[in-house]
């Protein structure tokens, strides 16, 4: 058949209405509007060819670290062994964690070939802890795949994605676990009747959720994962949530027909995790008897008010909580966790205690939760001068900005962005940053004031964009107008950790989060700033600001006593 060229690990008896190919016989599209559009809709769901040429359009287009292994390495890697008949006794890797590869319609010989790739991508993947959706996924791409590099190859790009805000893969313990805690409160908001069944018949509610993952990658049979596979592979990981939660109202719905009348008794009586883990598993591999591909999509995108944004919010938050804990590894040997991050033993500053510092660090992004402090400016070697500051900041990305004021009071900013970015307004004062800065106060009370934008998300879409004239004045320069200039993303697609990194806005919107020239240095801006500090280092002012919506930081007028810059060094190679 035609569809042999993509289909050789196929075992077509296996594959049902699969096998017979129907529909489009070519997809001409390049909008991603559209492509999201038709694979809602499955418009490539009954062709296989088509879907393999679609699924390596779509793969192509992920954007990868510069170096990702391609097919190339793969035959170089294997050389001689990949002529030869591969083994399914190979042992995956550990970070698998015991997943096994799903045989999804595939032949007895290609499940052995998925585990000479997942043995090959662990290899090339070193950083990886955790990956328990990865034997899915390669046995998935198997089905659609011409050859085994080729195969490894699409995985590698989607381990390799580094498009800001996008997630395809789970690679760390700490990623997975802050997962299975967000599915948690997505369930508790979005499927409360399902959360409720599983709280009162469950004895460890995180350990049914632990399995959320495999429900969708693992357990669903293959013609509704390759429903499920071709959103994802365009919208991203959100899905695989959405799909999930759609499960858990399908299982509450069969348990109820199950029980009938005696449901609410039945439901009351506590038992063991696993068994209630195994009910679900046993629901999802026979869902096709009750439920549809297309019907199970529809459930999954009937759920309103489910955007990216707030999945990415609380799965920061799931995962600060869990550095606070220092759990942030699976692995029995002893690593570095977020609580060594900040040895308190070398750990210096004239403004915060080291305990201090460990409350800072675990508001920052969960990516330099890692990281050790290191100074780099101090008022107190380097001087009060506004150029020394830049000279020594200029080149760090991210860095923890700290003041204390000569009544005592301490306060400061995360910074998100390199302060070289300031020099795209010339002598203007334009501002920058992403959505990720925010400001904060230690004394005389602990408190941070986070971009407007994230919670209240309405915002982002009453920010319009303006000419290229328009101009934002700020609470600490009257005579100097703000050149902000075009966003590089529309308005709508704002979202909390957006990378663009300019914005063309007028003075009351809640996106400038730093800025600086010759003069002064600001943050948090629109209606007022939340931190001004002239050249001097000397003098400054704080307010309220749209971008924070925060109170003054201190008092509304200070002197400066001291004030230090700290970047983040990688602890696993200092």
């Amino acid at each position: 058949m035609a569809e042999e060229e993509y289909g050789s690990f196929v075992d077509w008896n296996q594959m049902g209405e699969l096998a017979k190919s129907s529909g489009p016989t070519k997809v001409d599209c390049k909008d991603l509007k559209e492509f999201k559009q038709m694979a809602r809709q499955g418009y490539w769901a009954k062709n296989h060819k088509v879907r393999a040429q679609v699924y390596q359009q779509l793969i192509k287009a992920i954007p990868c670290r510069t170096v990702t292994p391609d097919a190339e390495v793969y035959r170089d890697i294997m050389g001689n062994a990949a002529t030869k008949k591969p083994s399914s006794h190979i042992p995956l890797p550990e970070f698998v964690d015991g997943s096994p590869v799903p045989q999804y319609c595939l032949k007895a010989e290609a499940v052995a070939s998925a585990h000479q790739i997942i043995n090959c991508l662990a290899g090339q993947f070193p950083d990886i802890s955790h990956c328990p959706s990865l034997p899915a996924v390669t046995s998935l791409l198997l089905h659609f795949s011409i050859d085994e590099a080729q195969c490894f190859e699409h995985v590698s790009r989607m381990l390799a994605c580094n498009e800001p805000g996008k997630r395809l893969l789970d690679q760390t313990f700490l990623a997975y676990e802050s997962g299975c805690m967000t599915f948690g409160d997505l369930a508790n908001k979005y499927c409360t009747a399902a959360h409720k069944l599983i709280v009162a018949t469950a004895q460890d509610v995180l350990d049914v959720y632990a399995d959320w993952q495999r429900w969708v990658l693992g357990d669903l049979p293959f013609s509704h994962v390759v429903r499920v596979l071709d959103v994802y592979l365009v919208e991203g990981y959100k899905i695989l949530y959405r799909v999930a939660i759609a499960l858990l109202k399908f299982y509450r719905k069969h348990k109820a027909g199950v029980q009938g009348g005696q449901g609410s008794q039945q439901q009351q009586q506590q038992q063991d995790s696993g068994k209630v883990k195994a009910d679900i598993q046993a629901f999802v591999k026979d869902i096709a008897s009750t439920v549809t591909p297309d019907k199970l999509l529809e459930k999954a995108f009937s759920i309103r008010l489910f955007s990216r944004k707030e999945i990415t919010l609380l799965q920061l938050t799931n995962e600060k909580s869990l550095q606070q804990k220092g759990i942030t590894v699976k692995q029995k040997r002893p690593r570095r966790n977020v609580q060594l991050a900040l040895n308190p033993d070398t750990f210096s500053s004239e403004i915060v205690s080291a305990k201090e510092m460990r409350d800072i660090w675990s508001w920052i992004p969960e990516r330099f939760a890692l990281c050790q402090p290191q100074l780099l400016f101090t008022t107190s070697t380097h001087g009060c001068s506004l150029n020394r500051f830049y000279s020594h900041c200029e080149g760090y990305e991210p860095t923890l900005l700290l003041v204390r004021t000569t009544d005592g009071d301490v306060c400061g900013a995360f910074l998100s962005t390199d302060w070289e970015e300031r020099k795209r307004g010339g002598n203007k004062l334009s501002f920058f940053g992403t959505g990720e800065c925010f400001v904060f106060r230690l004394k005389p009370e602990m408190e941070r004031y986070e971009w407007v934008v994230i919670h209240h998300p309405e915002l982002a879409s009453s920010i319009k964009s303006q000419g290229h004239d328009d101009t934002a004045s700020t609470e600490g320069q009257n005579s100097d107008s703000n050149s902000l200039q075009q966003p590089e993303k529309s308005a709508g697609e704002l979202s909390p950790f957006l990378s663009a990194r300019h914005f063309n806005l007028n003075s009351k919107n809640t996106s400038m989060f730093m800025a600086g020239n010759f003069d002064s240095i600001i943050v948090g801006g629109g209606e007022g700033n939340a931190l001004y500090i002239d050249s001097e280092l000397n003098h400054g002012r704080t307010g309220r600001c749209a971008t924070f919506d925060n109170p003054p930081l201190c008092a509304e007028s200070f002197q400066v006593s001291l004030l230090e810059v700290w970047g983040f060094q990688d602890a696993m190679t200092s």
